[in-house]
Formats: C-alpha cells, structure tokens, sequence
C-alpha cells in the first residue's frame, strides 16, 4: 500500500501509456476509492504529462 509522497516507479499506466517507465509520487492521502476507479494518482511524471492514475498493480516503490 502506497501513501501520501511516496515515490513510484510506473511500470504501466492505462489512463497514460507514456508515463511507462517514469518516476513520480503518490498525491493520495488516503487509499484510492470508486471515484479515481480504485487507482492511485501520480504527479510529478515528467513537464508535459500531468497527473496520471494507475493502478497498484501498475507501480512499483522508487
């Protein structure tokens, strides 16, 4: 489980495949809920991709 900072590794992402590979943090404070659809949202991912929602299964700790 993932909170608030941590820093993420994005192996995949649905909502944006180019975020793949990149690095970012959780802005979450709390675990994710229906209304993101169960996926955490990730900021920090690079200057033209903007936050991103992904799935546990989709990050992995940086």
């Amino acid at each position: 489980m993932f909170q608030a900072n941590d820093r993420v590794r994005i192996v995949s992402c649905e909502d944006d495949p180019r975020a793949a590979g990149r690095t970012g943090r959780i802005v979450d404070e709390v675990p994710p809920g229906p209304l993101t659809g169960g996926r955490w949202t990730v900021h920090g991912i690079g200057l033209l991709i903007g936050p991103a929602l992904c799935h546990t299964r989709e990050l992995r700790p940086a």
